[in-house]
């Protein structure tokens, strides 16, 4: 049985309609969730968040929406987006949340629309996936969320969902073919065209703003 790694953030549609795919993948691959907080790993790698982009807030927004629709998904967004996941984060990480909670944690959010960042929509969040909603302000919770965090630094993860498999990293959705593709043939990124893409030199860095 190969395990894939799905890193995840609930305040992703993409990881919402990624879910919605899974049922493509062979039969030898079991899905472990991990869940993670997007906002340290933007904050790592100096990335900014695309609803933080004004012009690419509305296209993500769109694109989800469109996506979902392919896959047979009622997309339906929160009154607001981006929110604060963290609580909701915290009791994924802290229950050790299998794939059918965290389905239900995504369909509360992009299904029903609503976003659990305060006391009485957490509150619904926690009886929809049947978790304690006490876990939010548990220590174990807290660190479980930091430590998947972490890892998933670790391992190079820089957006969600990420599906991470042996050594591979497979970002956002429309990856999810070329994870397909991988799991048939492992070999794949061994041959042209996609040999020697990691020897490809920086020709130009952009420096950050200043003043």
């Amino acid at each position: 049985m190969r395990q894939i790694d799905f890193y995840f953030d609930i305040i992703s549609p993409f990881a919402h309609v990624a879910l919605a795919r899974f049922g493509e993948l062979p039969a030898d691959v079991e899905v472990k969730p991990k869940p993670i907080l997007l906002g340290p790993l933007l904050a790592h790698w100096g990335q900014r968040g695309p609803a933080e982009i004004a012009p690419k807030r509305l296209h993500t927004y769109r694109l989800s929406c469109f996506l979902g629709e392919k896959y047979g998904l009622a997309m339906r967004f929160p009154q607001r987006h981006p929110f604060n996941p963290l609580a909701a984060m915290r009791l994924l990480a802290g229950s050790d949340a299998d794939l059918k909670t965290v389905r239900k944690a995504f369909d509360f959010v992009f299904s029903d629309g609503r976003a659990p960042d305060n006391e009485s929509d957490l509150a619904a969040f926690a009886a929809c996936t049947g978790v304690d909603p006490a876990l939010a302000g548990k220590q174990n919770a807290k660190d479980r969320l930091r430590a998947l965090t972490d890892e998933a630094i670790a391992c190079g993860v820089f957006g969600v969902p990420t599906f991470a498999v042996d050594d591979e990293l497979f970002w956002g959705v429309d990856a999810f073919d070329m994870l397909l593709a991988w799991l048939e043939e492992p070999e794949i990124f061994t041959r042209a065209p996609y040999a020697g893409l990691d020897q490809i030199e920086t020709g130009i860095v952009r420096k950050a703003a200043t003043g």
